[in-house]
């Protein structure tokens, strides 16, 4: 990924991500208070739950934030083209700049980017070949900490021992079913939404087809060779290195291609 801070200035694009924040700051404050500090006073719980919820939280608010500043692949107004590489530059008819094949115009954004898959509003950027890691992450964390919510909820009333002492927060105390039904209601909404963009995000990153190449049928099987998935992950997330592939704190560094598959990308 690269350093430069990427910042788009729409109001529609600050909405989404301001709902997105809201959420991810409405159940970590309230989840803790509610579930996971009160059975963990009286012994049901291990801090170990503790702990990896707001893991949890941290890794998704992390990849949320890097996602929607990073640089997404936008391409300089005068970009240096080696000679080997002109046959697979092609004219933008948008912005009348050269661009690598497989780029694409944002007009929300003005520019063309890198790679791009589409240009995402709850993070107010788009998803290019420079912040897709990031985003895939954002969705994979926004599942867990989903999940997570939606069991610890369902424990509260229906597993966990009924708590002996009352909250000391008159307000928690006496909303506290209200409090939860929201944080379900939004857990259930979240997982369902993400669920489905993340299976798509992974299809196409199995068939290295970005979202609007699917869209405009302008990449067919046939024109280029397969490759295989740990090659195409390992590209989107700039390292061979699995582990690497769930932390959003690091730099991203692009792989080498090899020969065969230059001419593709």
């Amino acid at each position: 990924m690269g350093r430069r801070i990427h910042f788009v200035v729409d109001p529609q694009g600050w909405c989404c991500m301001g709902l997105i924040i809201f959420v991810w700051l409405y159940n970590t404050i309230f989840i803790p208070k509610v579930i996971l500090f009160p059975h963990y006073d009286e012994g049901h719980i291990s801090v170990v739950a503790i702990l990896c919820y707001y893991f949890c939280s941290l890794f998704c608010i992390a990849s949320l934030l890097r996602a929607s500043v990073a640089d997404p692949g936008k391409l300089p107004e005068n970009p240096k083209i080696p000679i080997t590489e002109r046959e697979y530059w092609e004219l933008c008819n948008k912005c009348n700049l050269m661009r690598p094949k497989r780029s694409h115009h944002c007009s929300r954004c003005g520019h063309c980017v890198r790679r791009m898959d589409h240009h995402c509003p709850w993070i107010n950027n788009c998803v290019g070949e420079d912040n897709h890691w990031l985003f895939l992450q954002l969705c994979f964390y926004t599942q867990v900490l989903s999940s997570y919510t939606l069991i610890l909820d369902f424990c509260h009333y229906y597993y966990f021992l009924p708590l002996k002492k009352e909250n000391w927060d008159v307000f928690v105390f006496r909303h506290e079913l209200a409090l939860l039904r929201i944080s379900a209601f939004m857990g259930l909404i979240i997982l369902g939404g993400i669920s489905g963009l993340f299976y798509s995000q992974l299809m196409g990153i199995f068939t290295d087809t970005t979202s609007i190449e699917k869209m405009s049928n302008c990449c067919e099987d046939i024109s280029r060779p397969r490759k295989p998935w740990q090659q195409t992950f390992s590209e989107v997330f700039g390292t061979h290195w699995k582990i690497l592939w769930f932390i959003p704190f690091r730099q991203r560094q692009p792989l080498q291609i090899p020969y065969h598959f230059a001419n593709h990308v």
